[in-house]
């Protein structure tokens, strides 16, 4: 069993880009190819790494794409513009509630909606929101159509304050991805939002001391130049995949950089941290119903009345 940690142990503030592109396909062994060749720069405060740029964690930061966030959706909730109150929406997909009580919140995808519009249509920022400014790792997720194709999505594994850490991120991965151009205001209506807080971080026995479709995994290996690289995938990434433990291993590996054969050998030398998240995704039509009350025949016309915020 792994020796459990309540929050991620402390280091520079990393920025990490998430979510995969598309499938690859992958075998049992460790011959495969995956991700893009891993770049090793310098530590910096002045912005998230572009794509597949692995650092280690002495005062550097990280970019981690090919992710996906992880499970646990909250119920979606309407505001009712005459309260200001937030009443539960059916879940997409027919998902189930969630039985215990969750961190994050749709508000906070609605706050990210409301930062992407009021900058993209140059409006002042919104106020701060009223849900918890509590620091936690997370990562901003956007993707577009019927499809929901990835279309951004960075976010960092040190803990940031709620209310300033989403809304750096919901502008990083809508504007700063280097695999996508910036987002439009054209694109606003095909968009979905999801919001992911890390939790429960953990140091793992091994680098199978964990459970495909319950952790996220962060693994940090030296490669064949004996230069220390990082890399990670959310929780749903294998699931969704149907990867099994070792293929997930060996493709993260592969999007860190490692070009060298992977031997059984070389994967009990990885150093392995797994934890879970806290997720919730909204459309922009749930958004737009949110916010009833600021638009008029589907524009903004005004920021946000926030009545409902601070």
């Amino acid at each position: 069993m792994g020796k459990r940690r309540c929050v991620p142990p402390l280091e520079p503030k990393l920025a990490a880009g998430c979510c995969g592109v598309k499938k690859p396909k992958l075998s049992a062994g460790g011959t495969h190819g995956h991700g893009s060749q891993s770049t090793a720069v310098p530590g910096s405060s002045a912005g998230p790494l572009q794509n597949h740029q692995h650092v280690d964690g002495g005062g550097g930061r990280e970019n981690v794409s090919d992710l996906t966030l992880g499970p646990g959706n909250p119920p979606i909730t309407r505001m009712n513009p005459a309260s200001g109150a937030l009443s539960p929406l059916p879940r997409p997909n027919g998902t189930a509630s969630a039985t215990k009580n969750l961190v994050v919140t749709a508000e906070m995808c609605c706050y990210c909606f409301d930062v992407l519009y009021c900058h993209l249509y140059g409006f002042p920022q919104p106020r701060l929101p009223r849900f918890t400014n509590d620091p936690y790792p997370l990562f901003v997720t956007w993707k577009t159509g019927r499809d929901k194709r990835l279309r951004g999505c960075i976010g960092t594994f040190s803990a940031m304050n709620l209310h300033s850490g989403l809304r750096e991120y919901t502008l990083t991965s809508a504007l700063k991805d280097s695999r996508f151009p910036p987002l439009t205001r054209e694109e606003l209506p095909k968009l979905f939002c999801s919001v992911s807080l890390l939790t429960n971080f953990e140091d793992a026995s091994d680098y199978l001391d964990w459970e495909v479709g319950v952790h996220g995994i962060r693994i940090e290996f030296i490669n064949e130049k004996g230069v220390k690289r990082t890399a990670t995938y959310l929780p749903e990434v294998a699931k969704e995949q149907d990867w099994d433990q070792i293929q997930t291993i060996d493709s993260l590996l592969r999007k860190g950089g490692f070009k060298a054969p992977i031997t059984s050998e070389f994967r009990k030398t990885i150093k392995l941290t797994r934890y879970r998240s806290e997720k919730v995704t909204i459309s922009y039509a749930e958004y737009i119903a949110s916010r009833q009350h600021c638009f008029q025949n589907g524009t903004l016309h005004a920021p946000p009345l926030y009545n409902h915020y601070s």
